[in-house]
């Protein structure tokens, strides 16, 4: 009999190099301070040479994982588990190893062959950070896979769904499958945009799983390049672009589209259906306490599901986002303090 967890998460788990990057290293290979993206053949040599600088450090990422921990460390134990694709090697075994130590079941489908675990070259500069993915394993999830009889339990099991914008680029047969159980069955699916260039390069995949988004995340650059590839009057008004989103026709009508969008420091905008736009400032901090914002969006997205599996209110659930990405930035990397409770 398999375990029944109340949160299912899925997405591309990957071990973070992050170092300290300055304007050289990011212009060498052509990347913005602040913004994730797919590594292509020009970047290769990035990886190698990163892992030389004296500073590296090796965090287990993969931004559906890192809100995976995040919520898990919030509810009881065995309430989430996390479904992703890894080789048997040594950077998924570190994968594992981060997150027991969260108490976060894994379920990792292992790929075979050559091909080793995915990897994020995190170049961090100021409050800034460059995510460059080079998605190996990652990428080789299949809708196969989900439909397995082990995993398939695992997503009827569940009553609430989180999956990252990014796995679109993997399996978005996958993605629909565990949608329209959601629907069907009346559980709440939610997903994040994850980086503007989802909504940009992917967007007819993304319209396709659209109508089943119970919660949609993301931030304000993933909103103005939504808005972008939707020809939408102004894409810089994030409170018009939520609202936009919210009032997209939905599959299951029993459940009312929540759009939640962050804004750094600013006010974090949660538009419903009906038009009705809330706004949450979130936690201040002096700028000398901040040390490292990787994980920040995906750290709120862990607290703030996490009261949602625990049928909390929004306001509720937005105070818990506020309150775990507000612990992580304090921290190096994607990484959840010990007081976190």
């Amino acid at each position: 009999m398999t375990h029944s967890y109340p949160l299912f998460c899925m997405g591309n788990p990957l071990l973070d190099i992050q170092v300290k990057a300055d304007d050289e290293l990011l212009a060498r290979y052509n990347l913005k301070s602040n913004d994730a993206i797919l590594a292509d053949e020009s970047h290769m040599s990035l990886y190698e040479e990163i892992i030389q600088f004296p500073d590296v450090v090796y965090v287990a990422g993969g931004a559906s994982q890192n809100t995976a921990r995040g919520a898990q460390r919030l509810l009881p134990p065995k309430s989430v588990v996390y479904v992703g694709a890894t080789a048997d090697d040594k950077f998924s075994s570190q994968l594992v190893a981060a997150a027991r130590a969260d108490g976060l079941t894994t379920e990792y489908v292992h790929i075979g062959g050559n091909i080793p675990t995915g990897t994020c070259a995190a170049l961090i500069s100021g409050h800034d950070r460059s995510l460059v993915t080079k998605l190996s394993a990652a990428e080789k999830l299949t809708v196969e896979h989900i439909k397995a009889d082990h995993t398939w339990n695992l997503v009827k099991g569940a009553k609430v769904y989180y999956i990252e914008g990014y796995f679109l680029t993997v399996t978005p047969e996958g993605i629909l499958e565990i949608a329209k159980h959601a629907a069907v069955e009346n559980k709440t699916f939610t997903m994040n945009l994850s980086a503007p260039f989802i909504p940009q390069f992917f967007t007819k995949v993304l319209d396709e799983v659209m109508p089943y988004m119970d919660v949609v995340f993301g931030n304000e650059g993933e909103a103005e390049a939504y808005a972008v590839a939707h020809n939408l009057p102004d894409p810089k008004d994030v409170k018009a672009v939520a609202t936009y989103i919210a009032k997209l026709p939905k599959v299951n009508t029993q459940r009312e589209r929540i759009v939640v969008f962050t804004q750094g420091v600013n006010n974090t905008i949660v538009v419903k259906a009906d038009g009705s736009i809330q706004e949450y400032p979130i936690i201040a901090i002096p700028e000398n306490e901040i040390v490292d914002c990787n994980g920040a969006g995906d750290a709120f997205c862990g607290g703030f599901i996490a009261k949602l599996v625990q049928g909390e209110d929004i306001a509720a659930s937005i105070a818990k986002g506020h309150y775990l990405a507000h612990a992580v930035i304090q921290q190096v990397g994607p990484t959840y303090p010990a007081h976190i409770q």
